[in-house]
């Protein structure tokens, strides 16, 4: 299947900001883990065979580091007209059928998709207790279709790096998935990464 790879936007990027619902109407912003040491981004959609496929380890990976003080939340910013599965009810009974522990926000502008530079889902963003980027890329080499085993490997050696503070082991390796769905007419023009408060 066609595959789109992760812009893997420069090292030591400040975290964008994000104010975006949960399947609730809850807001959830970058603020609200304030003092955290790590704070994970990871963009992801209900329908995606590429989040499937690693969605246990996902979620496995979001409840261990949030039990070693990580800030964890998932973002899905795709075209909800074109993939209603992916609207914010049908996120919130995935989130529940698959036990998932992290908040799961709806981006319905896509802005903060755009000021992370996503491209794909999954697509990872670790950012450190500074919130600089410190590893963004896969969650491991596990492909459909690959046989390789999902195992969380490459983001869960960045995490346990960034809480340890030590350096992150290279090299990074793009995520692939499917591409976000933007909107017809809003598709992004990635330059450089932006810095300011997103979303609704």
């Amino acid at each position: 299947m066609a595959a789109t790879a992760s812009t893997m936007l420069p090292l030591r990027t400040g975290a964008p900001d994000f104010h975006l619902p949960d399947s609730t109407g809850r807001l959830v912003s970058r603020d609200d883990f304030a003092g955290r040491p790590a704070l994970l981004v990871m963009f992801l959609c209900n329908h995606c065979p590429y989040v499937k496929h690693v969605a246990e380890e996902v979620v496995r990976l979001g409840r261990d580091y949030q039990g070693r003080g990580a800030a964890v939340v998932a973002i899905s910013s795709n075209d909800v007209t074109q993939y209603p599965e992916d609207g914010p009810a049908r996120m919130a009974e995935v989130a529940a059928s698959m036990g998932l522990t992290v908040p799961y926000l709806y981006d319905e502008t896509q802005e903060v998709a755009k000021a992370y530079h996503a491209a794909c889902t999954p697509d990872f963003f670790l950012f450190d207790g500074d919130r600089r980027l410190a590893y963004r890329g896969q969650l491991d080499g596990a492909r459909p279709g690959n046989d390789v085993p999902v195992t969380g490997h490459d983001l869960r050696a960045a995490l346990d790096a960034v809480l340890a503070g030590t350096p992150v082991p290279e090299p990074q390796s793009s995520s692939l998935g499917c591409s976000i769905k933007w909107r017809p007419g809003n598709e992004p023009d990635y330059g450089a990464p932006g810095h300011e408060a997103v979303g609704s």
